[in-house]
């Protein structure tokens, strides 16, 4: 927000928010973008913002695998890119390669996500997916960032040269520490560095002895440090080969600088994708730290908090254990200008300051803890007027400030500035100062403005009350103890409570009968009206609160009665059917048993012509018919209505001559088609046949019949 009023951020508190945003950064422009984050008024720039910060939000919310962002910006390599015979640091190319590698990790991630996420796709329009930069980096660096030994030719043989020396110097160095070692002529630590060169470690007394030149001796004297005669030419000769190294060193990277300088907009394109991603990380991590959410955005001038959080309080309680209530409420064009009223600590002042700083979060575009069916306008404009701002220095009393601060409210204020207004007409004489309250808040409201306002002055409610869009608020007090609540209610203005609370603190009655005299008397019978009304409204909530409970239980109970006859009615029907076979198996067990009763033990052997034995076999036969029978009937059922099986048999011609039922005649034998029995024809009777299969006589139709013989 251009030029935004910097006494509101003071106000409400927003440099804590861009302290903890500070601290979410990884880069430092990020960090300074974030320190120095305002409000903005340009809506459709506003809700871009938005749009892009929710997405990623769900992205770390559904556990997206997005490249982590660990990365050091490229702030130095682009200022030294365009310079002509210009050489970066090894640190640089590093920088370099990594962000380049991140940029291809970021790119790959949106690249089949770019309808899920078009928001944070748009970021990329000005980096592609590419290695030139990486392979050209690599060709001469290693994994570690060290430059390889074949980076050149030059560079290999000189390597070469340096290992080479260096070991010699070592079996030098070793040879004679051993030969001085034995002589006795050693101090305790044998050898040190001096100047990046292996020196022997020799008692000054012996120091004479020794042939080398002396480098350097301890603080108290006691030893000296000297290099060994054979290995000073040599020591020589890595000194100017360590300076060859050096000197293609940076011949190498000053043609390696040259090589991609002209990829310096690409270079330049990974420093804004990766420090706006940074910007956009911090935001999204505040986002989690607060549980914020992105509320509905509407263009025409609305607010509707539910469950809102001013997250500063909800911090401060949750590191101390405390919980914090929500706040809901509306601003719409029907109820533009709230007036709070109510007693000292009920959490007037808190509800004013939650309106205003997620108010000023969101036109920050920043996430914000509130229920995410909140709705929210942008304004172009958000004043307050909160707490005590005298000033010695420019001789300000509090009165004269709020006056001065009054006055740059009207100047501005129009339809689309939200006021927020603090003890509203406070700081000079309670009557005179009411007064113009008065004729202020007409004024404000004839502007069209929105508002919160809190007050202790009568006639700030009465006119709220009078006013078509203006609604009086209270913070709802327990009654019975006169604690505060710090919950919020819309549609009548609160008691001070200002006797009852003397009196709870100890004040002697009379004192306060004494006070209540000296007020007009419709003053002291309007707060009472206030204070039953209170009374009244609570025990009503209390009710409304103790039915809905009721009803909801009675619901569950309900539920719980349905599910519970549907298990009991289902379980009934389960036993009619286990009761249903089990009379089957009864009455079938009834009837073998008479056949076992009726057996006799002298009858057992075998004997076609048994009477007990043939009525098992009908019995039995007249059962599997029965079965038989049943499952004919499942059979065509399951058939098509189109191809009835009757038709089907009747156009099924070969089945006859396969069977040869023609050729049945009295005295062949036959088999039965299902159970493949084979017995003998002892009568025909039209389609009825009498077989007899080994003990048993019963009558078949033919269909069910084939010609053995």
């Amino acid at each position: 927000m251009k030029g935004f009023d910097q006494q509101t951020l003071h106000d409400l508190e927003f440099n804590q928010i861009r302290e903890w945003l500070a601290a979410f950064s990884i880069g430092d422009t990020a960090k300074k973008r974030l320190e120095e984050l305002v409000p903005n008024n340009d809506f459709d720039a506003i809700e871009f913002e938005l749009l892009r910060l929710n997405e990623f939000k769900r992205i770390r919310v559904e556990g997206e695998s997005f490249p982590a962002l660990d990365f050091e910006e490229l702030l130095a390599e682009i200022k030294l890119l365009p310079i002509r015979n210009a050489v970066l640091q090894q640190e640089g190319f590093v920088r370099i390669t990594r962000a380049s590698e991140l940029a291809n990790h970021i790119i790959h991630f949106f690249d089949k996500r770019s309808q899920d996420f078009p928001n944070l796709f748009a970021l990329l329009n000005q980096v592609y997916f590419t290695r030139e930069l990486i392979e050209a980096i690599e060709k001469v660096f290693d994994r570690r960032g060290q430059i390889k030994d074949d980076a050149s030719p030059e560079l290999f043989v000189i390597r070469q040269q340096i290992a080479k020396l260096r070991n010699q110097i070592n079996r030098n160095f070793d040879k004679e520490m051993r030969r001085y070692l034995k002589e006795g002529l050693l101090g305790d630590t044998k050898e040190a560095f001096i100047n990046e060169r292996r020196v022997l470690t020799v008692q000054s007394s012996h120091k004479r002895k020794i042939g080398g030149m002396v480098v350097g001796s301890s603080k108290t004297g006691s030893l000296t440090f000297i290099e060994p005669a054979i290995n000073i030419p040599l020591n020589n000769e890595l000194e100017m080969s360590l300076d060859d190294e050096r000197k293609e060193i940076f011949r190498i990277l000053q043609e390696l600088t040259r090589d991609i300088a002209h990829q310096l907009p690409l270079i330049e394109a990974y420093q804004s994708l990766l420090t706006e991603f940074d910007f956009i990380n911090a935001k999204t991590k505040l986002a989690l730290d607060l549980n914020a959410n992105l509320p509905g955005i509407v263009r025409n001038t609305r607010i509707e908090l539910i469950d809102a959080f001013h997250p500063i309080l909800w911090k401060t309680n949750k590191s101390l254990g405390k919980v914090t209530l929500p706040q809901s409420l509306i601003l719409d064009p029907n109820s533009r200008m709230l007036v709070i009223s109510g007693p000292n600590a009920g959490g007037k002042s808190i509800t004013l300051k939650t309106i205003g700083l997620l108010q000023i979060m969101l036109q920050a575009g920043l996430l914000i803890p509130v229920h995410e069916n909140s709705k929210f306008c942008f304004f172009q404009q958000v004043l307050t007027d909160i707490g005590d701002n005298q000033s010695i220095e420019n001789e300000l009393s509090t009165y004269s400030y709020r006056l001065k601060r009054m006055k740059y409210f009207l100047k501005i204020a129009n339809k689309r500035t939200l006021l927020l207004l603090d003890e509203f007409g406070t700081g000079s004489d309670p009557e005179l100062g009411g007064a113009l309250a008065e004729v202020f808040f007409e004024e404000l409201y004839n502007r069209k403005s929105y508002g919160v306002i809190t007050t202790h002055y009568a006639n700030i409610k009465l006119k709220a009350d009078r006013l078509t869009n203006a609604v009086n608020g209270c913070m709802l007090f327990n009654t019975e103890t006169l604690e505060p609540l710090y919950r919020f209610s819309i549609g009548q203005p609160g008691s001070s409570f200002t006797f009852e609370v003397a009196q709870m603190n100890g004040i002697p009655l009379d004192l306060i009968e004494q006070a209540k005299g000296k007020l007009d008397q419709n003053r002291v019978k309007m707060d009472h009206l206030l204070n039953e009304l209170n009374r009244e409204k609570m025990y009503l909530q209390r009710l409304n609160k103790e039915h809905i409970e009721a009803q909801e239980l009675a619901n569950t109970a309900r539920e719980e009665f349905i599910e519970k006859k549907k298990r009991i009615d289902e379980r009934l029907r389960s036993q009619q059917d286990l009761a249903e076979k089990n009379n089957l198996f009864i009455n079938a067990g009834k009837k073998m048993k008479s056949f076992i009763d009726r057996y006799q033990t002298k009858t057992r052997k075998k004997d076609a012509n048994n009477p007990l034995l043939e009525d098992v076999r009908k019995y039995l036969m007249v059962e599997k018919s029965k079965i038989e029978e049943a499952k004919r009937k499942v059979e065509l059922m399951q058939q098509k209505p189109q191809k009835p099986v009757a038709k089907k048999r009747k156009t099924h011609k070969p089945e006859e001559d396969i069977y040869q039922r023609d050729k049945i005649v009295v005295g062949s034998t036959v088999k039965m088609i299902e159970t493949k029995q084979s017995g003998t024809v002892e009568e025909i009777k039209g389609h009825l046949l009498t077989v007899v299969f080994g003990f048993m006589r019963l009558k078949v139709e033919r269909e069910k019949l084939m010609w053995i013989k």
